[in-house]
């Protein structure tokens, strides 16, 4: 017996009883679909679970392929297959027919030319003609198949051996796994197979666990079915199926692709074939791939005894029904397929409802949804119409991908560049043409290596798009290129992105997909726009609301994977290199010649990065000079840069919501981190409706342009700029590079003095040319957007701090980025708003940090009229707005206040003005609320205070006095400190040590500041610097003593998971899954024609955690992880209080004449977060984690001396001090 028939009858998987009943005997099947080859399936037919499937099908069937294998070994004269034959389990002697058709058989494979000449008569003359020499190899090959067959024998004898061994350690196992209750795993929880879910099987395929090659060949299936190139999938499968080696490397979701692929197609006989497969594979089919089976069995409408067998199937492979019926599992055509199938053998059976383990609602949570009092939620100042055409415009500016705008950089006039841009237009058109031919060259070549291989290639992913269509991205990466060039890594990371951006976006506009958006969002408007009445729910509820009684589930068809990072780099390589290659331009272009010389465009070189050496496309200096004498006034943008004009569509799971086409991650990570997004899928989704609520909150609140200030930044901008104003200059201004030479006899310091500044002016023109495109993007997007209304859909990273989508322009820039956002809804100022506005004003100053609110608005009624010259001649008055903390942001709230002051109603002005309030150190305030630490929670004004407390300046103080003590006890670098010692000095090392900067990052820090004194002799700068290190640590020690108790303790705990093979992770209060991604680097070399790239990533989860970043990092992440918690909080409960609300991390907006709410509300969720019991759930969820191996501590005598200290380190929660939380709720400078 086999030892695959040996396999299947000790462990009865039951995957060939499936394909037995799929097709019983007597049962007429369809045969293989047309243009998919049988060849392969062949080839894995002789052996046993494939013969005893093919043989229950029928005799006619066995004959036939029994003499279309006669006809390959004929062809082939491979005769080493019939000794496979010979070793194959025999048949059963109960069909006495088949047993001579398959002895015929193999006589007529293992008999010489002259009877295989009976058996077919067109192969008698081509083989006796060939008979001299078919007699020779067949005794060569006979010789070697015996020298084959013993070492055959030898491996099965071992192989069943290993089988028998492991079938021992998994009896073992199982019987372990009986006896414990629950298990949860190091890295993640384990489930029975009987409990897992068919949402659980989707969501969580384990890519993490697959190798590369794994997941580039569901890459590559997954593309080809997305063009519904199934023939061609199945035969890729089939290509790594008849491989020894390449038969390990197909995996239950690979088979699921073509499942569900061919459920779809009603081929019973292909999913036989597929689960025969797998059989042979030694892989347990999954709900999916039953759930695929049903569907198909429903659609065909396939026998009672079919659908029966394959039911009992499930159930003895631990299977539950219900769990096919899971919400969003299934999209609803096959839910009622799957339903059809079972009602045929179960009459009246429904489905259960969608019954999801109750999960509490989280205490910070019950007010917020609680539905005990109706409630009205805010709506958008746009009545339905204007919305709904707001939404077309999107949907259009999506569907095209790119937006091109107008630059507001000056340009000469048109006469004066005429010639140029009509050359660059010629080029244009010659590189369009050239490009095209060689991507089609190029491509057609790949075409030729992948029908001799038929293998995972590239060649899917050449023809996902038109040939135009690669054309157009290549010249749009030409055009965006700067003239410094772009390392070759990010190139091809890009162009593999814009082309997956682009085929998902194409496959969302198919119209089944389309049509169904367009009237969900439609419906969806109802509740935003000012002139409806529907206003009782949230922006997500509503959405899934109209999910329910779709035909079509969005979420379901628009779910696609990331293309693997090796897919796009490979994608990227081709085309940069078909770049490279194809476009050429004239040597001299002022020259009038009949044939001029040409040159490429693009060159690739090296440089070097650090120590590194780097791979560099650079553009030719004539195209660069080309492209400015042209002097383009258009920009060009991929649609997803600019904010939505209309409402984001609401997030409603991980991977559904923000733009309307345009892909976009909920958790936005490296690429090929996989890691966050498998555990937000494996997070129950109403854990996840707070976080997702709240970015959908922020999402839509709607903006417009500052248009008077817009205007004063952008004739700045033209005229050269402005340093102190952090207007960039033009690229005329840049440094130039030294032009003389050296003499012949200069020394090596010279050369090196020479190297150095040319470098040091490189670096100049590089960084002039970042940061005056920095600002041409945000001014041109602004200047376009001048007269629109605009969103920013908003996404999170990892720790659940939120950002814009955007990147250019939104609202957490610079300065003069901020000063052209204003809110779209105006609101009177009221009773209260002027006043704020004047105190916001002073905070931007920075001029009265340390006095009380009383005293800010003071000191703005002494200065007004400054303020209100700054706001009438801005930039010909006494320019007070320039000489403060943050000109641009003033100057826009100069012109605020006059407009206010000077209208007949100040409380009746409508204000569009976003007024912030700041928190005081927010990372401490966290940190002493954690700790209930007096000192530390004074210090960052959660007490009570008449003036604001200023933490940088109690420690200088503190810092002062030690040096004092020092000096006087004859301390050298103390008595030449004096006078040294200063609140800004401290300010960077004080704010950075919460977020987990170093003893020598602190060191750094403050030599940088030392070394800006002029005063201060510099050979002592070093000294200094170590001494002030020490004595900034020694007083924050003293002032925050609760707070380096809980680093250090999570320092130490994950110092011990991580040591433990384990990334650490952690939930917030919110329910947010958070896991850090810090892993030993992994290094992928990627060959190229250009040059082989080295990919290197740190998150990849097949390699171990990075300690050191893992225990340094998570302090910072999880106080992070609770700042945002805390914005979350205060922006759900200000949207149910009607409050416009944004946020910059910890610096928090809203309209004036709202202050005091937003204020209130955001002290009392501080107070309700931190009356949570924070370390102690964390201790408890990180032991049950890493210490759920030890149930109790009385097994703790067989657990090794680290496991003990780990779970004592996990287990011990620092003390708290005596600090009453109550006291935030009173503080006024807690946030101000």
């Amino acid at each position: 017996m086999s030892v695959l028939r040996l396999r299947a009858s000790l462990l009865s998987r039951g995957a060939v009883g499936l394909g037995r009943a799929l097709r019983p005997e007597g049962c007429t099947c369809p045969g293989p679909e047309k243009g998919v080859s049988r060849t392969p399936c062949r080839k894995y037919s002789v052996n046993a679970p494939e013969q005893e499937r093919r043989r229950d099908a029928g005799q006619m069937e066995l004959l036939e392929v029994l003499e279309a294998r006669v006809r390959q070994l004929q062809n082939e004269y491979v005769s080493e297959v019939t000794v496979n034959r010979v070793e194959v389990a025999p048949l059963r002697t109960s069909n006495q027919k088949d047993l001579q058709a398959l002895d015929r058989a193999k006589g007529d494979a293992s008999s010489t030319s002259p009877m295989v000449g009976k058996a077919s008569g067109r192969w008698v003359e081509k083989l006796t003609q060939e008979k001299t020499e078919l007699h020779k190899r067949q005794q060569i090959l006979e010789a070697k198949l015996k020298n084959q067959t013993f070492w055959e024998s030898q491996i099965k004898k071992k192989e069943k051996a290993l089988l028998a061994k492991q079938l021992k350690i998994n009896r073992k196992q199982t019987e372990s796994k009986q006896k414990a209750k629950a298990v949860v795993g190091r890295q993640a929880p384990h489930h029975s197979v009987g409990q897992t879910s068919l949402k659980k099987e989707v969501l969580e395929p384990g890519v993490g666990r697959h190798s590369r090659k794994q997941i580039f060949i569901q890459a590559c299936l997954d593309c080809l079915l997305s063009q519904d190139h199934l023939a061609q999938a199945t035969q890729l499968l089939f290509s790594y199926f008849d491989r020894r080696s390449g038969r390990n490397l197909l995996t239950v979701p690979m088979y699921n692709s073509l499942l569900r692929a061919w459920a779809k197609q009603g081929s019973l006989y292909q999913m036989s074939t597929l689960f025969s497969m797998m059989n042979e594979s030694e892989l347990t089919p999954d709900l999916v791939s039953y759930a695929s089976v049903l569907e198909c069995m429903g659609r065909v409408n396939a026998d009672s005894e079919i659908i029966k067998s394959c039911l009992n199937q499930m159930t003895k492979e631990g299977l539950k029904l219900e769990n096919l019926f899971h919400e969003g599992a299934l999209p609803r055509q096959a839910r009622l397929l799957v339903l059809k199938a079972i009602e045929k053998v179960e009459p009246g059976f429904s489905p259960p409802p969608a019954s999801s383990p109750e999960i509490p609602i989280s205490p910070l949570l019950r007010d917020f949804y609680s539905k005990d009092e109706p409630v009205s939620y805010p709506k958008l100042p746009l009545p339905l119409h204007e919305l709904k055409k707001r939404f077309q415009k999107q949907l259009m500016l999506e569907s095209e991908m790119t937006v091109t705008i107008d630059s507001v950089e000056e340009k000469p006039p048109a006469n004066q560049n005429h010639h140029a841009r009509k050359l660059l237009q010629d080029l244009k058109s010659q590189w369009q043409e050239a490009l095209l031919k060689a991507f089609k060259e190029t491509k057609d070549h790949i075409s030729e290596q992948h029908k001799q291989n038929s293998l995972a290639s590239l060649y899917p992913y050449l023809c996902l798009l038109t040939d135009g269509e690669y054309v157009d991205l290549m010249m749009q990466t030409l055009f965006n290129l700067p003239p410094h060039g772009s390392s070759l890594i990010q190139l091809v990371m890009d162009l593999g992105m814009k082309v997956y951006n682009k085929n998902l976006i194409q496959r969302k506009m198919k119209p089944f997909v389309l049509d169904e958006l367009k009237r969900k969002y439609i419906n969806y408007l109802h509740l935003l726009a000012s002139d409806t009445q529907l206003d009782s729910c949230l922006p997500r509820e509503q959405w899934e609301a109209l999910e329910s009684e779709a035909t079509v589930c969005s979420d379901f068809f628009t779910r696609e994977k990331v293309w693997p990072d090796l897919v796009l780099v490979q994608l990227g390589t081709q085309l940069v290199d078909i770049l490279v290659r194809a476009i050429h331009m004239p040597s001299n272009l002022s020259s009038s010649q009949a044939e001029k010389k040409l040159i490429p465009v693009l060159y690739h070189v090296y440089s070097f990065l650090s120590v590194k050496q780097i791979g560099f496309i650079k553009p030719h200096p004539s195209f660069s000079q080309l492209v400015t004498e042209a002097a383009c006034t258009k920009l060009t943008f991929d649609s997803s840069v600019l904010p939505m004009l209309c409402p984001p569509v609401p997030w409603t799971s991980p991977h559904f919501g923000a733009y309307v086409l345009h892909p976009t991650k909920l958790m936005r990570c490296l690429d090929g981190t996989v890691q966050h997004q498998q555990l937000l899928e494996s997070c129950p989704r109403e854990r996840l409706h707070a976080v997702l609520d709240a970015l959908n909150q922020l999402g839509n609140c709607a903006w417009k342009v500052n248009q008077p200030v817009l205007d004063i930044i952008i004739s700045i901008f033209n005229a050269k700029g402005n340093k102190k104003l952090d207007v960039p200059p033009p690229m005329s201004e840049a440094p130039t590079p030294p032009s003389y030479e050296l003499s012949r006899n200069a020394s090596s310091l010279e050369k090196a003095r020479l190297r150095r500044e040319i470098a040091q002016c490189h670096k100049t023109t590089r960084e002039m040319y970042s940061l005056r495109m920095d600002a041409l993007y945000k001014l041109s997007i602004a200047h376009h957007l001048r007269n629109q209304i605009f969103w920013f859909p908003h996404n999170m990273d990892f720790r659940g701090r939120t950002y814009p989508c955007p990147p250019h322009f939104n609202h957490l820039g610079s300065d003069m980025t901020r000063a052209i956002l204003l809110f779209a809804e105006g609101k009177p100022l009221g009773p209260n708003g002027l006043n704020w506005l004047k105190i916001h004003l002073i905070n931007l100053t920075g001029l009265k940090k340390r006095e009380s609110l009383k005293a800010r608005l003071a000191y703005a009624n002494e200065i007004l009229e400054d303020i209100l010259d700054s706001a009438d001649k801005p930039m010909t008055g006494r320019k007070w707005w320039m000489d403060v903390d943050e000109p641009w942001q003033a100057l826009a709230c100069c012109m605020e206040i006059a407009n206010a002051v000077r209208s007949p109603d100040p409380e009746a002005y409508i204000s569009h003005f976003p007024v912030h309030q700041d928190g005081s150190c927010n990372g401490l305030q966290h940190y002493a609320a954690l700790g209930r630490d007096v000192i530390g929670a004074t210090s960052v004004n959660l007490m009570p205070c008449d003036v604001p407390q200023d933490v940088y300046s109690g420690v200088a103080q503190l810092v002062e006095e030690q040096r004092e003590k020092d000096a006087k006890a004859g301390s050298s670098i103390a008595q030449v400190l004096e006078g040294f010692i200063s609140r800004k000095l401290v300010k960077q090392t004080v704010m950075t040590v919460v977020y987990g900067v170093t003893r020598y990052g602190g060191r750094l820090q403050i030599e940088k500041r030392l070394k800006e004194l002029d005063d201060l002799p510099k050979e002592h700068v070093w000294e200094a610097s170590m001494y002030l290190s020490q004595l900034v640590f020694s007083s924050l020690g003293e002032m925050f003593s609760g707070t380096r108790n809980i680093q250090d303790w999570l320092t130490k705990s994950a110092h011990f998971i991580s040591k433990s093979g384990s990334t650490v992770q952690w939930v917030t209060p919110l329910g947010l899954p958070i896991i850090q991604p810090y892993h030993k680097t992994h290094k992928i070399i990627v060959p190229g024609s250009l040059q082989s790239l080295c990919l290197m990533s740190c998150s990849d989860v097949n390699q171990k955690p990075n300690t050191l970043k893992q225990k340094n990092a998570f302090p910072p992440n999880f106080i992070h992880s609770l700042d945002s918690t805390h914005m979350m909080l205060t922006a759900l409960y200000c949207y149910r209080k009607g409050l416009t609300f944004v946020s910059v991390h910890d610096c928090f907006w809203t309209h004036a004449c709202t202050v005091d709410i937003m204020n209130e509300v955001c002290r009392e969720q501080f107070v309700n977060l931190h009356s949570q019991p924070i370390l102690q759930e964390l201790s408890k969820y990180l032991v049950q984690k890493y210490c759920s191996g030890h149930p109790s501590h009385s097994s703790s005598k067989r657990m090794s001396p680290d496991e003990k200290l780990m779970l004592k380190t996990l287990s011990h929660v620092p003390e708290r001090g005596d600090f009453d939380l109550q006291n935030v709720k009173k503080s006024t400078y807690f946030f101000s």
